[in-house]
This record gives C-alpha cells, structure tokens and sequence, in this order.
C-alpha cells in the first residue's frame, strides 16, 4: 500500500510556490514601471472611465514626449487640465483623444475628448511647451497593482510576506541540517560503541 506525499516536501513545494509567485509579481510590476522609464517613457494609471474601450480603467499608459507640432486628430494624450474643471481638481491629470485641432491668433488649440464620452471634452487646451505627453502603449488592468502599492500596508505586506517567507525557509533549513547532523553523530556513536563489544 503507498503512502501519500511527505508532510516536509508539501510544506517545501508550498513554500517555494509562494516565493516563485512572490518573485514573478515582483519582476512584472518592476518591469512595468522600470523599463519603460530606462527607454525615457513616462506611466500614468488610468483612474476614470472615459477611455473606456480603448484604454480602461485600472490600465497603465506609457507616455513619449514628442514635439507639440507632430500631434494629430486622433492621437491620445495625457495632459492638465485647465484650472476650474472638475476632474482638474480630483485628479489633475486626463488622458484624452485629440479630437480636433485649431489655429486660434497663431496658437494651436486642441479639443479632446475621451472614447466613451458623448462628446468633447468643454474645455480647449493650448499647449505651451514645446513637447508633450503622446500616449504610445498601454497595459490594461496593471494599474490596480501599482495603486494599492501606494498604500502602506499593502506596501508593508508586499515586502514582509515574501520576506517572512523567506525566513521562514531558511530557518526550516537549518532545523533540518541540525537534525541530520545530530542523526549522523547518534548513528556514529552507535556504530562506535558496537566495534568495542
């Protein structure tokens, strides 16, 4: 009759289950923000609904600085708000779809809009510096993991779970090395004292 698996090597798999997980999410949330910002792109957590079918919320975009006269209707953009919008005061931020643009005394002026809004945005954008923020890749849902890691306590338990894990893995690996060496100096006594008789 066989016996089931050793209660040792289950806990052991568990245990370097949890790591290998534990390591993989970490070099994936490492490489959704490091990477990009290494090939000088810019992320941005989509917190609102109005790209919604295109860019959803929770994604990540990645931004490339690019000169103001190279944007065309139909490239997306992350830009402020004008002061006095009411998203300009919850967020500060939007990404938006060029919608239209304008020549206004000289200046170009923008109208965007997002994907699942009706219309346009009510606000025009005159855009001052000479480069900006063009949408140029985006990861959906990556976004949720990036904003929990700004709270403390998800932060603290992301790096304590691992780290306890960790620990708990090595001190289960020196009981063991203690235990068999404390076998192997029994049975050497054994053996020792049977050669005398």
């Amino acid at each position: 009759m066989g016996r089931g698996p050793h209660p040792v090597t289950t806990m052991k798999a568990i245990r370097t289950a949890a790591v290998s997980l534990a390591a993989a999410v970490c070099l994936a949330l490492g490489a959704v923000t490091l990477v990009p910002a290494a090939l000088g792109l810019q992320h941005y957590v989509i917190v609102g609904g109005s790209m919604t079918g295109s860019i959803d919320r929770g994604s990540v975009v990645f931004d490339e600085e690019v000169p103001v006269g190279a944007l065309q209707r139909g490239d997306v953009i992350t830009f402020s708000q004008p002061a006095g919008s009411a998203a300009a005061e919850a967020t500060g931020l939007v990404t938006h779809r060029i919608y239209s643009i304008e020549q206004v005394h000289g200046r170009e002026v923008l109208r965007t809009k997002g994907d699942a809004n009706q219309g346009p945005d009510p606000w025009r954008i005159s855009l001052d510096l000479p480069r900006q923020a063009k949408v140029v890749a985006h990861v959906p849902y990556v976004g949720y993991a990036l904003a929990a890691l700004e709270i403390r306590w998800v932060r603290m338990l992301f790096i304590g779970i691992p780290a306890l894990l960790i620990a708990l893995s090595i001190l289960a690996g020196m009981v063991g090395e203690a235990r068999a060496e404390r076998r192997c100096e029994e049975e050497g006594l054994l053996q020792g004292s049977g050669s005398q008789l």
